[in-house]
Order: C-alpha cells, then sequence, then structure tokens
C-alpha cells in the first residue's frame, strides 16, 4: 500500500512540466547540496596549503622589515637566520613555556588563560595576549643585529597586523611593515606605500629621558620623532599611531625593551 502511494506520487511529479515550481525547487536544492559539497571538499584539501601560503607570506614580510627580502630568494632558507622567541610581557624576559615555532598569536590573545582584558586599550585589540613571539636576527658574533616585534591595532574598517623592526639599541626603528589588513584601498591602505613606510627608518621611540615620542600625526612634532599622517585617512593614520605606542608602551613590550637594554636578556640559545 505504501509503495503504491510512493510510486503515485513520483508519477505525479514526472509528469509536472519541467518548469514547474516542485521540478524548479528540486533542481536548486540538489544544486546547493552539490556545491556545498564541492567548496566543502575544497576547503579541506586546500586548507594546509592555505596554511602554508599564510606562513610563509608572514615570514616574507619579517624578511621585509628587517631589510632582508629580494625578489628570488628563498624566503623558507632566508627566515631561517631568524631566532624566534617567546616574550613574557609581565616579567619583560623570554619563556620557555612554549615552543615559539608552534606557538599562535593570535589564539593566544583570544584565550582567558593566556590574555588580560584591556580596561585601557588604545590599539581597541580587546585583549592582550600574555606570551608573544619576537624575533631576533643575529650577527656573526652572536650580538643583536635587529629585534622583529609583532604588532596589531584597529585602524578605520580593519585590525592591522604587522611588524616593526628596531636596531640593538631597542630605540632606533628600522622598519614598520604590516601584513594584513583591510583598509581603504588609495587612502588607508597606503600604510603599504614604500614611500610612507620610509619615513619610519632612523626614528626614535624614545628621547634621551626614557619619554615616549614616536608619534603618526598631521602636525609636525620633533624630526626624529614623527611620521607624517597619510593624507585622507586620519583614522587609519590614528590607529597606527595608537598601536604602535601601544606595544612599544607600558602594557606592551616596554618591560621587555629595558630588560634588553640593560643586558637582562639572554640572547644566547
Amino acid at each position: 500500500m505504501l509503495s503504491e502511494k510512493k510510486d503515485n506520487i513520483f508519477s505525479k511529479f514526472k509528469k509536472l512540466p519541467i518548469d514547474s515550481i516542485p521540478k524548479t525547487i528540486l533542481v536548486a536544492i540538489t544544486l546547493c547540496l552539490f556545491c556545498s559539497m564541492i567548496v566543502s571538499l575544497a576547503a579541506v584539501k586546500l586548507k594546509s596549503i592555505q596554511q602554508e601560503n599564510q606562513i610563509r607570506d608572514k615570514q616574507k614580510n619579517v624578511l621585509q622589515v628587517a631589510g632582508l627580502y629580494s625578489e628570488g630568494i628563498n624566503v623558507e632558507e632566508t627566515f631561517a637566520s631568524f631566532e624566534p622567541r617567546i616574550v613574557d610581557i609581565e616579567s619583560g624576559l623570554f619563556t620557555d613555556k612554549f615552543n615559539p615555532s608552534t606557538f599562535n598569536d593570535r589564539k593566544a590573545a583570544s584565550d582567558p588563560l593566556l590574555s588580560v582584558a584591556l580596561k585601557d586599550d588604545p590599539a581597541s585589540i580587546g585583549r592582550r595576549s600574555n606570551y608573544v613571539t619576537v624575533y631576533l636576527l643575529k650577527n656573526n658574533d652572536g650580538t643583536i643585529d635587529k629585534l622583529i616585534l609583532p604588532i596589531h591595532g584597529y585602524g578605520l574598517w580593519s585590525t592591522l597586523y604587522g611588524f616593526v623592526a628596531l636596531e640593538e639599541d631597542t630605540n632606533k626603528i628600522f622598519g614598520l611593515q604590516f601584513y594584513q589588513h583591510a583598509e581603504t584601498p588609495g587612502l588607508g591602505a597606503e600604510v603599504d606605500n614604500p614611500k610612507w613606510k620610509a619615513q619610519w627608518k632612523g626614528k626614535k621611540l624614545r628621547n634621551k629621558d626614557g619619554d615616549l615620542l614616536i608619534q603618526v600625526a598631521k602636525t609636525p612634532g620633533p624630526s626624529e620623532h614623527h611620521i607624517d599622517a597619510i593624507a585622507g585617512a586620519t583614522l587609519t593614520s590614528n590607529g597606527v599611531n595608537n598601536l604602535v605606542r601601544f606595544w612599544v608602551g607600558e602594557a606592551g613590550f616596554k618591560k621587555f625593551l629595558t630588560n634588553f637594554k640593560n643586558g637582562k636578556i639572554n640572547v644566547s640559545n
């Protein structure tokens, strides 16, 4: 009896016009299911490749901010000259609690056990990880050539992720580089403009008294601490100013940089 009903329904369905509503809905559902399966399969298959490309792009940006990148180089091999270390922000010292090769700074920043909620939050990041990966570039004799610090904070439309490279004295900037953001093309996205980035080289974070003076602003300030704001991108410029000052300031790497300058950091393996 039940099979007869099914056959009857199927027979009636077959007799419907091709452009009937039931057949149109069936085709649409079938296509959606098929396409979703293809997309899901592709996402799973390509995930490892995407992650590898993200790592390689990040490494490329570390090389760029350190002045070591040129077209055609082997990024992985050149990046091997850097030594990643985990910094405990609270103590301002290196920690061996985590493996620098596998530690995920972004996941740590959202983990309540590894991060803190910020009350004073000029960079608009919500939470700050207690542990952050930095990169050391050493000279042949083992001394530090450059120190690469990760930085991030909100601009106009997005969180900007990047690096600031400091000279061995921990005060003079060698370069600034962003590797991820979604700022407005032609305006806020000018943070990627080589001419604008070139302004950062040689600028100093602090004066002789230790006051943090580095600033991105329209109004000119002391030349050794001043970066011109991007024309037509006030909010992005303010965001970059806030995030840089946050990460090299009290709530960021200041204690670590002070320890580093005073020789309290062991840079040997």
